[in-house]
């Protein structure tokens, strides 16, 4: 039995829009993996500081066979691999990093140390070195618990000894920036740019275009951000077209890279903009809403038989951004697989040598 269920409308978006215009080899530069024992059913829909409660309600487990077959059932024919690294999860971080990096010694897939921020700087690099990872990815749900959760900075979940250790070792950080402001907030844009300043050598990959999801979240930020032409931006999770268009034109080519959350993609969803926000729209049914979400909103049966995959609906957006801007199959190459492979391997060499 497959994992999920691919239908004809899946299929023709496939077939129509999406195969000829993606590549043949992909890299999903963001993507969780963690296995069924290692999430806790009672814990997956309580509040998490700073986090929707959504994304619970998409799969409990994501063990590597389960990726694996992802990209085998949305992305037929296509060689995908991707950089993975855990959930975030702080009291099973320790446990799917150790799954993780089992997992990868067969797949050779690279991989993030998922950190916390109390570690020391030597404590990390031991933790990258032995697990054979390539960098780092935190939450700012790790984030001191007196901090509330609207005033978190980067550097509450990142601290500047665990960056200054990896600019030494030209390490990868994958960056969920924090706050209510998104890409726009003030602070983050200028933790950014000091990151940038303080750690030239540092891999910094800021997710999500920043959290992004609409235009508003954009705002003036790609203004000052195109000073740091090193920063790399994914487009995981995000489906506006604005902020897709918007850090390819400013911020270049080159410092774009295809993500997508897994196994959040999985989901069936139609991304709308609603008073400056996201809203889901989701078959009916399909997920339940413990908390009352207002991202997640259950439209009519009829309306969910021409719902497809969120990964879909990501890649549909790029392409329009694709055209709007008249970026090229060699771009499109680029932002779906060069970069990410180019940032893989200079990481990778500069932290093993090889």
């Amino acid at each position: 039995m497959a994992l999920f269920e691919v239908t004809e409308y899946d299929k023709k978006i496939w077939e129509e829009e999406l195969r000829d215009f993606l590549p043949e080899k992909i890299i999903d530069i963001h993507t969780h993996v963690y296995k069924r024992d290692t999430v806790n059913k009672s814990s997956s829909v309580a509040p998490r500081r700073g986090i929707v409660s959504w994304t619970s309600t998409i799969a409990r487990h994501n063990p590597m066979e389960d990726l694996e077959e992802t990209y085998k059932l949305m992305f037929p024919g296509k060689d995908v691999k991707a950089l993975v690294f855990a959930a975030c999860t702080k009291d099973k971080a320790a446990t799917d990093n150790a799954y993780i990096s089992e997992k990868v010694k067969e797949n050779g897939w690279p991989s993030l140390y998922f950190s916390n921020p109390t570690e020391s700087a030597d404590e990390l690099e031991k933790k990258i070195r032995e697990g054979g990872f390539l960098g780092i990815k935190c939450y700012l749900n790790l984030s001191p618990d007196y901090i509330p959760a609207n005033e978190i900075r980067i550097f509450d979940f990142f601290p500047k000894h665990q960056l200054a250790r990896l600019n030494e070792m030209g390490a990868i950080c994958m960056c969920h920036i924090p706050r209510n402001g998104r890409l726009s907030d003030p602070v983050n844009i200028q933790q950014i740019l000091e990151i940038r300043k303080e750690f030239p050598k540092l891999r910094l990959i800021v997710a999500h275009i920043g959290r992004a999801y609409t235009k508003e979240n954009v705002g003036n930020a790609f203004d000052l951000l195109t000073t740091e032409p090193e920063t790399m931006y994914d487009f995981s999770a995000n489906c506006c077209e604005y902020a897709i268009t918007e850090v390819i034109k400013r911020c270049g080519v080159k410092h774009v890279m295809f993500g997508t959350d897994m196994p959040v993609l999985r989901m069936r969803t139609h991304r709308i903009e609603e008073n400056g926000t996201y809203v889901n729209l989701v078959p009916p049914g399909l997920y339940y809403d413990p908390l009352g979400d207002p991202h997640l909103r259950e439209v009519s049966e009829e309306e969910g038989k021409k719902i497809t995959f969120f990964a879909y609906e990501e890649l549909l957006a790029f392409k329009r951004a694709v055209k709007t801007l008249g970026l090229t199959k060699e771009d499109v190459e680029d932002i779906m697989y060069n970069n990410a492979n180019n940032l893989i391997e200079g990481a990778r060499k500069d932290i093993y040598g090889v």
